[in-house]
């Protein structure tokens, strides 16, 4: 069967009709499967982008991370999660949403000492499913065995999207290897990767709930590390407040890429055991405001001070009044502390000019009672300094 071949053409029409809105990643091999859909006509009512970050530094750019092997079951699941997730950010609010990531090692210019194989894998509502196969040596040129890996990259796809067609398995020869698993279900990171939630909250055992009782402190960040001062920070924000706090990390960002979901479970895992944890996709405090409304929100100086900045809502005054006024009817508060400045100087809430229609919104935290001139920033320079040496 081939791309040109008339089968093909009403299964893809078929997929284009599904309903389903679809991004793909593809490495390795198989990238042909994104010229089989767009051969035929409807191929936007399905396909949301395609990407092929075949270079080793453009596939850890896509994931966040760098996969242990490229051609593995595990990376093409990263990557069914990553492109599901950039499907909910850009596909309307409410589309049946399908990630698919495939990855393969086939015929090169030199000789293979591995398995050629491959490895395909959705993420969908349901969950995640994978297939994996294992092709025989000298059996097929790279032309050949590039089509059979488009050829199943389609076929799984169809499964995604629930469209009736033969297994991937049926285009590999007997006496080659194919396995399969069933959706299983995604976890509550893999649910709010995906925009499925708003919200997981992790707790300090590990037990993950996307209806937890919202905490009524918070303390905002990315935690990348979480060093002495966010701890000690937590611990006078709850004495003063007399309510138990919880760090929160939002994993989509203003001005930045979402964060990828190996990325997400490295940084709350620093929690474990500690303290809990609310991951969100609420990048801005007006978000965290309607997503936790009547919390007190642990910031320092800085992060205060770009509060009233204009130029954190497009350069519109009138925006930044109104993201303030919705924050305090909210219910929601700041406790602010302490922080030095980029030129040195420490930098405390008294130092803000803070309009007088929103000064009851915010409560300084004592110099004295606590101060951390830490930031990860610095941790992470004197990192990347030890490993440069």
């Amino acid at each position: 069967m081939r791309p040109s071949d008339t089968a093909w053409q009403p299964l893809i029409s078929k997929l284009h009709a599904s309903g389903c809105k679809a991004a793909l990643a593809i490495t390795g091999g198989g990238s042909g499967a994104i010229g089989m859909l767009l051969r035929v006509p409807g191929g936007s009512r399905l396909l949301i982008e395609a990407q092929i970050p075949y270079d080793e530094h453009a596939l850890a750019t896509y994931l966040g991370f760098a996969p242990i092997q490229a051609s593995s079951a595990d990376t093409a699941i990263a990557m069914a999660r990553t492109a599901r997730g950039r499907v909910a950010r850009l596909a309307p609010a409410g589309s049946d949403a399908v990630g698919l990531g495939a990855t393969a090692a086939l015929v090169s210019d030199r000789p293979r000492r591995g398995e050629h194989r491959f490895h395909i894998a959705f993420a969908d509502a349901s969950g995640i499913a994978h297939c994996s196969g294992v092709l025989a040596k000298g059996r097929r040129d790279r032309a050949a065995e590039e089509d059979l890996v488009a050829d199943a990259i389609v076929l799984w796809l169809a499964r995604a999207c629930r469209v009736a067609a033969p297994s991937p398995g049926s285009l590999l020869d007997a006496d080659e290897q194919f396995a399969e698993t069933a959706a299983a279900t995604m976890d509550p990171i893999d649910r709010l990767l995906a925009g499925d939630v708003n919200r997981v909250r992790v707790q300090p055992d590990g037990q993950m709930a996307t209806l937890a009782p919202a905490p009524s402190v918070l303390l905002p960040g990315s935690f990348n590390p979480v060093h002495e001062g966010h701890v000690s920070l937590a611990r006078v924000a709850e004495d003063l407040r007399k309510r138990p706090l919880a760090f929160e990390i939002s994993v989509t960002n203003v001005d930045k890429p979402p964060l990828a979901g190996e990325t997400v479970r490295r940084r709350v895992a620093q929690f474990a055991w500690k303290s809990p944890a609310e991951l969100t996709r609420a990048p801005t405090f007006l978000d965290k405001s309607r997503l936790f409304p009547g919390s007190t929100f642990v910031i320092g100086a800085d992060t205060a001070e770009r509060l009233f900045l204009p130029k954190y809502y497009g350069d519109d005054a009138e925006r930044m009044h109104l993201a303030l006024e919705e924050i305090a009817n909210s219910g929601a508060s700041f406790l602010v502390a302490c922080r030095i400045d980029a030129s040195g100087r420490v930098r405390a809430l008294t130092d803000i000019d803070v309009p007088r229609r929103y000064a009851d919104l915010f409560t300084e935290i004592p110099e004295d009672r606590f101060r951390s001139d830490t930031s990860s920033t610095e941790i992470r320079a004197r990192g990347r300094a030890v490993g440069d040496t």
